[in-house]
C-alpha cells in the first residue's frame, strides 16, 4: 500500500500606510455620522419626550428601525473601530455568500491513495475549487486557550475552522464551546495526534473514532472533517475515516506563523479557495500571542485583496 506522506510541520479606510489611528478614527466618526443621518439617532435621553403607540418618531416617538444603509454603516463603523482596536493594518474583507451549489471537492493531484475512487475514501486536498478571492482559515490542535483570541475573532466576525486533539483540549473543554457557540465548526484532529501511518488500520481507526465520540459528548456532534496530525497518511487513514464518519481529510496549501509564512507551492502566493493552517500557540512556543499570529494573517490576506471564509460553507 503506498503511503502518503507530507511534509512534518516545524513546530478598509487607507493604502498599506498603516492606517494610523487619525485615520480610523475619522472613519469610524464619518460612518457613524453617515448612520444617524440616515435616521438611526434616538431621542434625547433627558428630553423627557415620550408617545404612545400610533405616533411617530418626529412626534417625539421611538426612532424608526434602521433602514438597510444605516445597518450597514453602523455594522462597517463597528468594524473599523475593532480593526483599530487590535491593530490592523486594514479592515479585513468581507467574504461573499456561501455557493448556492456547492463545488466538487477530489483529491490533490498526487495526493491520492490505492483504492481512492473505487472505495469512495474522504479526499485530501489543500484547496477548495472557487473563483472567489476567499481564502480558509483553519487552526490546530488545542495547546493554547487564550481569550484574547475569541475576543478578537468575534469582534472582527473572522470565521475559522479549529481541528481538535482530545489530549491537548480536555483540560478546558468549554473554552471551545465557547468558540463553537460563536458559530465555528470543530473538527476531528485525533485523540493524541500520533504519527498514523506507523499505527495498524485498527489503531488508527481507534485514534479517529474516539476522537468522534468524545466530539459528540462535549460538543453535541461527531463531525465529518478530519485532519491527520502533520498531513500525514495513508490508505488504512482515509478507510479507517470513512469508517468513523468522515467525508473529508483537508490538509493545508499555506501555513502562517507569528513571525513568518510558509508555502507548499513554489510559487509561493495565496490562491483563491486556499486553505491556510495557524495552530492555538501562545508565548511558551513562539515569540509572540495567538492576537499577533492572526494579525499578521489578516493584514497579509487583506492586503492581497482576500476575504477570509467559512470551510464548511464550501463543503
Amino acid at each position: 500500500m503506498r503511503e502518503v506522506v507530507q511534509n512534518d510541520k516545524k513546530r478598509a479606510c487607507g493604502r498599506r500606510s498603516g492606517l494610523p489611528a487619525v485615520a480610523l478614527r475619522c472613519g469610524v466618526a464619518a460612518l457613524v455620522s453617515a448612520a444617524l443621518v440616515s435616521g438611526c439617532g434616538s431621542p434625547d435621553p433627558g428630553s423627557g419626550a415620550h408617545s404612545g403607540p400610533g405616533h411617530n418618531s418626529g412626534q417625539g416617538g421611538p426612532a424608526q428601525a434602521l433602514s438597510p444603509e444605516a445597518r450597514r454603516a453602523a455594522e462597517q463603523a463597528r468594524l473599523v473601530a475593532a480593526a483599530q482596536r487590535w491593530k490592523l493594518a486594514r479592515v479585513p474583507l468581507t467574504p461573499p455568500a456561501p455557493p448556492a451549489v456547492k463545488p466538487k471537492i477530489t483529491p490533490r493531484d498526487g495526493f491520492e491513495v490505492d483504492g481512492q475512487e473505487e472505495e469512495n475514501l474522504p479526499p485530501v486536498f489543500t484547496t477548495v475549487p472557487t473563483g472567489e478571492k476567499v481564502v480558509f482559515l483553519t487552526i490546530d490542535d488545542g495547546a493554547e486557550k487564550d481569550p484574547a483570541f475569541l475576543r478578537m475573532m468575534s469582534d472582527l466576525k473572522i470565521p475559522y475552522s479549529a481541528f481538535l486533539s482530545n489530549y491537548l483540549v480536555k483540560d478546558d473543554y468549554g473554552y471551545f464551546r465557547r468558540m463553537q457557540s460563536e458559530g465555528h465548526t470543530l473538527n476531528n484532529h485525533t485523540l493524541t495526534h500520533p504519527y498514523l501511518p506507523g499505527l495498524s488500520y485498527e489503531q488508527q481507526r481507534d485514534e479517529i473514532c474516539g476522537m468522534q465520540d468524545i466530539m459528540k459528548k462535549q460538543f453535541g456532534k461527531a463531525p465529518t472533517i478530519f485532519r491527520p496530525p502533520y498531513g500525514n497518511y495513508n490508505g488504512d487513514t482515509l478507510r479507517a475515516a470513512k469508517s468513523c464518519g468522515i467525508k473529508y481529510a483537508p490538509i493545508w496549501d499555506e501555513e502562517v506563523f507569528v513571525d513568518h509564512w510558509e508555502y507548499r507551492d513554489w510559487d509561493r502566493s495565496l490562491h483563491p479557495g486556499d486553505i491556510v493552517l495557524t495552530h492555538f500557540r501562545g508565548r511558551d512556543d513562539w515569540d509572540g500571542t495567538m492576537v499577533d499570529d492572526m494579525r499578521r494573517f489578516l493584514d497579509k490576506v487583506t492586503r492581497e485583496g482576500y476575504a477570509v471564509a467559512r470551510l464548511e460553507d464550501y463543503l
